[in-house]
């Protein structure tokens, strides 16, 4: 299982980092474990190198996931006792991680985490359709440069649907944000390939 966060992380100087990024469940039996695993390079992945944790942050806020993909990273951060990394004011819940061990590899090393602390913030309202929408154009937005225009193209309009059916004005800011990402990659790019 993939579970979308948003991650704040923290260099050895104290800058603090936000991104989004999916942690995996270790397995089953491995209860309060996550795997953590970025791209190299990435300020994720070095603030973790230097630091040895991460908080994922459990936000159901999409202006924060396509904030962050379109350069709009200044978000209320809220320090945490004991842990060198501040958690989302956002969350609606977070989970402390620290590294145990590290599978090195050239491209996605995988960072096996604890979770050492949690706590819960805010009730969850409930589920939007727009919102999941955005969450996964939020994803292709990640990975435009990995995959077919027509694939892009095909998810967003069908995407779009539930965006047009159930957004209200968050989602539809954070949609529009997306979208000028998407657009501004294909501008030169014919129609279709």
């Amino acid at each position: 299982m993939i579970r979308e966060t948003i991650l704040t992380s923290v260099s050895a100087s104290g800058r603090v980092h936000i991104a989004p990024l999916g942690i995996i469940a270790a397995g089953e039996d491995e209860a309060g474990q996550w795997i953590v695993a970025p791209f190299r390079p990435s300020t994720t992945l070095a603030n973790i190198e230097e630091t040895g944790f991460a908080v994922a942050n459990y936000t159901d806020d999409v202006l924060i996931f396509a904030g962050c993909l379109t350069g709009q990273k200044d978000w209320p951060l809220v320090p945490l006792d004991g842990c060198p990394v501040p958690r989302l004011a956002a969350a609606l819940a977070h989970d402390v991680l620290q590294v145990e061990h590290v599978e090195d590899d050239a491209v996605r090393p995988r960072f096996h985490c604890r979770v050492v602390a949690s706590a819960a913030h805010a009730p969850f309202a409930g589920m939007n359709r727009a919102r999941a929408a955005v969450l996964e154009l939020a994803i292709l937005a990640s990975r435009l440069s990995m995959l077919p225009r027509r694939k892009v193209e095909d998810e967003i309009a069908y995407l779009q649907i539930a965006v047009d059916k159930t957004a209200g004005p968050r989602e539809r800011q954070a949609w529009d944000w997306l979208m000028d990402k998407v657009a501004a990659f294909y501008r030169d790019e014919p129609a279709g390939t």
